[in-house]
C-alpha cells in the first residue's frame, strides 16, 4: 500500500519529489505559473497537470483523477509572501492570503485521508483570526486530528537555514510529526561542501556547456571588485571604503547582503533572490560570482538532473519558492510509518 498525492501550489515540484522519493504516488500537480508548470511536466512525466488558478479549478476536476483504493494525501503549500517578516507593510488585501482558503474548499469537499501544509511561520500568529486558525478549525470539523509545529530545515539533513511552519492533518490516525535527524544528538548539519561541491567553475553571467542550469548572474564591475574583496563566509566588513554604499556607513544593519557562503557550514535560506549576490550572503565560497542556479538547487536538496524551465530570474524563484525535497521526503516517510501493516 502506497499513499497518492495531489500536490496543491506545487510550483516546480520540491515536495511532490521528497514525496516520491519517500514512496507515494504523485497523480496531479497543480500551479498557475507557466515555467513551473513547464518544470513540474518534465520532472514529473507520470502526473497530470491543471495549469490553472485554484480559484477557477473544479472540485470535479481533481475528484476525477484521484484513483480508488490507496490513501490519499493533498499538499497545499499555499505562496508564502504574504506572510513573510521581509515584507514590510501588512497588505490584508492581498489576494494571496486567502488561497489557503481555496485549498480548503478541496480537503473539505474531498477528505484525503492525509493534509500537509508548508509556508513561512509568520503565518503562524496567535493573534491572527485569519487564513490558518480557519483552515484548522474546518480540518478539526471534519474529524482530522492537526499537529503543527515549525521546523528548521536544517534538523532534517537539508544543507540551509530556513525555518518553515508544517502542519499535518489526519483523518483516520494520529498526526505525527518528524523527528531531527540532525544536529545535537544525531548527524552533524549538512553543508554547502556537502550538496554543492564538485559543480565545474564558471564566470559571473556564464553557463556550463553541459548543464543550462549551472548559470550565473552577471556581475557589475563594482560588484565584482567588491566580492573579490571579501573572503569565505565574511560580508562587508573587511571592505575598503569605496567599496560600501552609503546605507552601510550609516548603520549595521544588512550585514549579511554582498556575503559569501562557507564551504563547510549550512548556507543562508533560499530565497526567491537567491542568486542575486546583493540580495542575501548569495556569494560562492570561493569564486568571483553569486551562486549558480543549479548550487541553489542543491543547496535546496534537488538532485543534480532535475531540469527548470524558463529565463534565469523565473528558475530562481522556483527554487527559492520550493519545499526542500528532503525536508518533505522526512514528512512523508513519517506519514507512511503510520499506515496500517
Amino acid at each position: 500500500m502506497t499513499v497518492t498525492v495531489v500536490d496543491f501550489f506545487s510550483g516546480c515540484g520540491g515536495t511532490s519529489l521528497g514525496f516520491r522519493n519517500a514512496g507515494m504516488s504523485i497523480i496531479a500537480g497543480i500551479d498557475n505559473d507557466p515555467d513551473a508548470a513547464n518544470t513540474y511536466r518534465t520532472n514529473f512525466p507520470e502526473a497530470t497537470f491543471f495549469e490553472e488558478d485554484i480559484r477557477k479549478l473544479k472540485i470535479k476536476d481533481v475528484a476525477a483523477v484521484i484513483p480508488k483504493g490507496n490513501p490519499v494525501l493533498f499538499s497545499g503549500c499555499a505562496p508564502c509572501q504574504p506572510f513573510s517578516k521581509q515584507r514590510r507593510t501588512e497588505q490584508d488585501d492581498d489576494p494571496r492570503r486567502f488561497l489557503l482558503t481555496e485549498f480548503q474548499r478541496f480537503v473539505v469537499s474531498l477528505k484525503p485521508d492525509y493534509v500537509v501544509v508548508e509556508n513561512v511561520p509568520g503565518m503562524q500568529k496567535v493573534e491572527d483570526a485569519g487564513p490558518l486558525k480557519a483552515f484548522i478549525a474546518a480540518l478539526q470539523k471534519h474529524k482530522y486530528d492537526v499537529n503543527y509545529r515549525i521546523l528548521a530545515a536544517i534538523d532534517y539533513g537539508v544543507p540551509q537555514v530556513r525555518r518553515r511552519l508544517v502542519l499535518v492533518a489526519a483523518r483516520k490516525t494520529v498526526a505525527v510529526m518528524p523527528q531531527p535527524t540532525h544536529g545535537p544528538g544525531g548527524e552533524r548539519y549538512a553543508t554547502f561542501r556537502d550538496w554543492a561541491s564538485g559543480i565545474p567553475e564558471i564566470s559571473a553571467g556564464g553557463i556550463d556547456k553541459d548543464d543550462p542550469d549551472h548559470a550565473a548572474m552577471k556581475l557589475s564591475p563594482l560588484n565584482l571588485k567588491r566580492i573579490l574583496a571579501t573572503a569565505e563566509g565574511r560580508g562587508r566588513e573587511s571592505w575598503e571604503d569605496d567599496l560600501l554604499l552609503n546605507c552601510h556607513r550609516s548603520h549595521k544593519g544588512h550585514s549579511d547582503v554582498y556575503g559569501r557562503l562557507s564551504w563547510d557550514k549550512p548556507a543562508s535560506a533560499m530565497t526567491t533572490r537567491c542568486l542575486s549576490y546583493s540580495n542575501g550572503r548569495y556569494g560562492h565560497p570561493e569564486q568571483p560570482r553569486a551562486i549558480s542556479l543549479r548550487e541553489a538547487a542543491c543547496l535546496q536538496t534537488f538532485p543534480r538532473d532535475f531540469r527548470f524551465s524558463g529565463s534565469l530570474l523565473s528558475k530562481g524563484r522556483q527554487v527559492g519558492n520550493a519545499v526542500p525535497p528532503l525536508l518533505a521526503q522526512r514528512i512523508a516517510e513519517t506519514i507512511l510509518s503510520t499506515l496500517p501493516r
